[in-house]
């Protein structure tokens, strides 16, 4: 949406991200059965059949939900601020039409996000369960190319917990994978470069969040959005609520 504006297309057909996402949502899961076949140890199919399909299903959920949320933002929409609290939103008539409204954010960041998240999560923790080799092996070094990539890896695994608001499924797959490890430990194996890839990217992707939670810890606006115990502002929130009004600032003044 950076690249390619939403104003640049009608407000009424997909745009560019609506055809990324599309994209993403046939890619991604083609990728992770490729990514399960190549492990060495024999994962359960069945399992990993089902998380693909509801993995879709959800992805695609949220593909129609945030279609529809990024055309409300164009016309106004506040993330920062609950539906019935949002302007555009509070004063329409009739009122079942608020209703509709939360329904679809349900469906967006609830629905949608459980029934992505939790199969795309499960997924890596299967696969990660068969990274492990011998401790008597000689280890293998992750590649440089590899190595490049762990920087890209852990900042979208940090879009994807601050945005989808799923920190604590991420962090009880995190100690899920700590626990794995240390139990193969024990049974004499080790990480390989696939299964470390995957480790430091979780390692990295916690010390973003944490960057993240401390830049904006004071920010009483975004505190009230997020009141809970876990406070983690999602990119969108804080998008609409800081920058949307010096982007369309510079597009006035241009």
């Amino acid at each position: 949406m950076i690249v390619l504006p939403l104003e640049w297309f009608p407000l009424n057909k997909p745009s560019a991200g609506d055809y990324f996402h599309m994209a993403y949502n046939v890619i991604t899961p083609f990728i992770l059965l490729k990514l399960i076949e190549r492990s060495p140890k024999t994962l359960p199919r069945s399992m990993v059949y089902i998380c693909i399909i509801t993995f879709v299903m959800g992805a695609s959920i949220h593909l129609v939900g945030d279609s529809v949320n990024h055309r409300l933002i164009f016309s106004g929409y506040q993330l920062h601020l609950s539906v019935r609290e949002n302007p555009i939103i509070k004063n329409l008539k009739p009122e079942t039409l608020i209703d509709s409204f939360e329904l679809l954010y349900y469906y967006d960041e609830y629905l949608g996000h459980s029934m992505w998240y939790i199969p795309f999560f499960l997924i890596l923790c299967i696969y990660f369960s068969g990274c492990f080799i011998p401790i008597k092996e000689e280890q293998q070094r992750i590649p440089v190319a590899a190595l490049l990539l762990i920087g890209p890896s852990s900042l979208y695994y940090w879009y994807l917990v601050t945005e989808g608001q799923i920190f604590i499924l991420f962090i009880f797959t995190f100690f899920a994978l700590m626990a794995l490890v240390m139990h193969q430990k024990r049974k004499g194996l080790l990480m390989d470069s696939n299964g470390r890839f995957l480790f430091y990217s979780f390692i990295i992707t916690l010390v973003l969040i944490a960057l993240w939670v401390g830049w904006l810890w004071n920010d009483k606006i975004l505190r009230k959005k997020y009141p809970g115990v876990i406070y983690i502002p999602e990119p969108w929130a804080f998008y609409t609520l800081h920058m949307s009004n010096l982007h369309s600032a510079k597009g006035e003044s241009i």
